[in-house]
């Protein structure tokens, strides 16, 4: 009896060990230091965000409107943004920051979470630490059939967020068939993916000198360069549900990354379909940066540099490396949009020109202090 007792404990210690070890590493002080910082950018850059406009108000007066209980409360009030229903009525400052204000700032930081991941998956599928959407065509697809779009099928420009990600998901596409040859390799795809790039991005410049309307030329370049201007609680909607897939399976995918980083032979030795696997990652990938192009345009940059603060930060363990990108991207993008809106206010730039000029030093002091990049 004694003997059945003991063995029933040391079973259950087992798997409390087990259990630990499953979520212990949620716990890494630099994972937490990382999340915590993160978030208080996101709250400073969000405080700013719906405190400064053409309607003034003081920092107490907008987080009064934040906190009012007559919005957070109000079921109806959740309908109408989450739901698209009627707005119910409520104060001036609170409609001016809950409509038009904190919208923004909740799109810019689900953008910063799917092109952080975005990039994090690629540099994993290709071992290479200078891959991201960008690099791989998803941007450079996108980018055409934006300007396609715009400049030859005007007629069309109300389905330009889903002619977005259909063209930067079509663009990978044609990267993995330029790349496959009895399989892929990191390699291969990097090169393909710059290859796609290079063509479209021609392309992209020559379709320029058939735009006529000055307006139509204006509309491009901000889609083309990524912004922020003008989001509404209708570009919450639209990219909403996709983060929350994203999130689950780029987690759910972590430990098959993880495996990919060891090499293709040792992968094969586990028992790892590589193809199948490396295809279903890059489709999480492609996921993430077409939501986020579908509501912010190409903003370039995030996806390449969000997982080198977080490797740096907190290693190469996917599983961190995917929870820290979910918090330095919106981190980036809250912060780079405040940039934007009121660096030269009343002027407003597009985001992805501040992100590389954020970027571009970054990646500069990178290459500075690493001997070797490139393969991970």
């Amino acid at each position: 009896m004694s003997g059945e007792r003991s063995r029933i404990e040391t079973d259950r210690t087992a798997t409390a060990t087990r259990n630990e070890t499953r979520v212990g590493w949620l716990f890494d002080p630099a994972l937490l230091t990382v999340v915590l910082g993160s978030l208080a950018i996101v709250v400073a850059g969000g405080l700013i965000q719906v405190s400064f406009g053409a309607y003034s108000m003081t920092f107490l007066e907008a987080w009064r409107a934040v906190f009012n209980p007559d919005v957070v409360f109000n079921p109806q009030a959740w309908d109408a943004f989450l739901l698209g229903e009627a707005m119910p009525e409520m104060s001036q400052e609170s409609l001016i920051v809950w409509n038009i204000r904190l919208p923004r700032v909740l799109v810019g930081a689900l953008v910063g979470m799917n092109l952080g991941v975005s990039g994090a998956i690629f540099q994993a599928v290709t071992r290479n630490e200078l891959a991201s959407p960008f690099i791989l065509g998803v941007s450079s697809g996108a980018g055409l059939m934006i300007l396609l779009t715009l400049v030859v099928f005007g007629s069309l420009t109300a389905f330009l967020p889903l002619i977005a990600a259909l063209g930067g998901a079509g663009a990978f596409l044609i990267v993995y068939v330029i790349a496959w040859k009895n399989g892929t390799s990191p390699v291969r795809l990097v090169l393909a993916g710059v290859i796609v790039g290079t063509v479209f991005g021609s392309l992209q410049t020559a379709l320029f000198f058939f735009a006529d309307d000055i307006g139509i030329v204006q509309s491009a370049i901000a889609w083309t360069t990524g912004s922020l201007t003008g989001t509404d609680w209708e570009q919450v909607r639209l990219v909403l549900p996709w983060t929350v897939v994203v999130v689950l399976l780029s987690i759910a995918g972590s430990r098959q990354m993880n495996v990919l980083l060891l090499g293709e032979r040792t992968a094969k030795s586990l028992g790892m379909s590589i193809e199948k696997v490396r295809f279903a990652l890059s489709g999480v990938a492609v996921l993430a940066a077409a939501a986020s192009i579908a509501v912010a345009g190409i903003v370039g940059f995030v996806g390449l540099i969000v997982p080198h603060m977080v490797r740096n930060l907190v290693g190469s363990d996917s599983k961190k490396l995917i929870v820290g990108s979910l918090f330095v991207g919106p981190a980036l993008m809250v912060g780079a949009d405040v940039g934007a809106r009121l660096a030269l206010s009343p002027t407003q730039i597009p985001v992805g020109i501040v992100t590389g000029l954020l970027g571009g030093p970054y990646f500069l002091y990178l290459m500075r202090k690493q001997e070797n990049m490139g393969e991970i």
